[in-house]
């Protein structure tokens, strides 16, 4: 039971710091989705290629403060690529459809996709550089 709450604990915590890195570039490009060069521009290959940098980005910058793997079983190293981003792509398509159900503009890290592929750059980080 100990070892089950452990691992709920370090998805919960791995979780959490993929949700911190989405929040402040969530922030950011509704900012820049004001600017009318800003949709046009970026293209879908270019979108998967920024989001999936900003994504390592943001996880090298988490290794800075949390060095060590939030996951301690080596049984379980790894799954952080799948769960983790999957549930951070769920929490993005979910909060992208609360701001279209309130009428506020949506962007695409507001989506899945975008989510996903964002939260595994992160991960994908922290699953190679962490101890």
């Amino acid at each position: 039971m100990e070892l089950l709450l452990q691992i709920i604990v370090e998805f919960f915590l791995e979780f959490i710091v993929q949700m911190i890195g989405e929040v402040f570039l969530e922030v950011a490009f509704h900012k820049l989705s004001g600017a009318p060069w800003a949709r046009k521009v970026w293209s879908t290959t270019l979108a998967v290629i920024m989001y999936f940098g900003l994504g390592v980005i943001t996880g090298w910058f988490s290794i800075l403060i949390f060095p060590h793997s939030f996951i301690r079983s080596s049984r379980l190293h790894g799954i952080s690529l799948i769960v983790t981003p999957l549930l951070a792509g769920l929490t993005m398509s979910g909060i992208g459809w609360f701001r279209e159900r309130q009428g506020k503009p949506v962007i695409r890290l507001d989506t899945f996709a975008y989510g996903f592929i964002f939260a595994f750059g992160v991960a994908l980080v922290r699953f190679l550089f962490t101890t």
